[in-house]
């Protein structure tokens, strides 16, 4: 698999309007230690309501969903929790994508709040990078701000240069607003070349990721 360095930027010139978005989430390898990326940083953001989970709520539940592959994984959750604090919501679930240079990526799974909602949700969206293949991963993604749960089906950009590696979990960040969405990943085939330009969350399955 190709690696970029720190800071790079992919040339959008010339690129429709349409093209150039998918580009917004660059997924930048680094180092199986924790490397942040330097570049823009989704802004620092901290719930504002009681019902959040703890640290440890957080990694024993994440834990369910990796396993024992997940090494690493409570340093990659305090690695969130020291940026963004308590989330008041996460999702369970798994993914598959595939891509040659543009590629697409879908997934699954529940939605869970504090405050005892939890329903299933769904996610499609393109994805633009380097690798090429495909993959199928176990997703935890915790989620800030949240306000309610129907909130949550909308189009949420990735952060540009918010994407690290720990241990063989991969990060990014994605943001719309006030709420902000960490997945975590881990599986066999982990494309960490790949960017997330936006996911689509949906209340059912939509074969169209735009």
């Amino acid at each position: 698999m190709d690696t970029k360095p720190a800071g790079h930027r992919t040339r959008r010139n010339g690129l429709p309007g349409g093209l150039a978005a998918l580009f917004a989430g660059m997924l930048i390898l680094s180092t199986p230690a924790l490397a942040e990326q330097s570049g823009e940083q989704a802004p620092p953001v901290r719930s504002q309501s009681n019902d959040t989970y703890s640290e440890k709520e957080i990694v024993a539940s994440a834990g369910e969903v990796f396993g024992g592959t997940a090494k690493g994984l409570a340093d990659a959750v305090h690695s969130i929790f020291k940026k963004y604090g308590e989330p008041n919501a996460y999702i369970r679930g798994e993914e598959a994508s595939g891509a040659l240079v543009l590629g697409l990526r879908y997934g699954s799974g529940t939605l869970h709040m504090k405050n005892g909602f939890s329903e299933k949700v769904f996610w499609q969206g393109p994805t633009a990078g380097w690798d090429f293949g495909g993959n199928a991963v176990k997703v935890f993604t915790l989620v800030y701000n949240l306000p309610n749960g129907e909130t949550i089906y909308q189009r949420f950009p990735g952060v540009e240069g918010s994407a690290y590696l720990i241990a063989g979990i991969g990060i990014n960040y994605q943001q719309r607003g006030n709420i902000v969405l960490a997945p975590m990943r881990s599986g066999v085939g982990l494309r960490l070349g790949a960017s997330v330009g936006y996911l689509k969350y949906t209340k059912s399955r939509e074969w169209l990721p735009f």
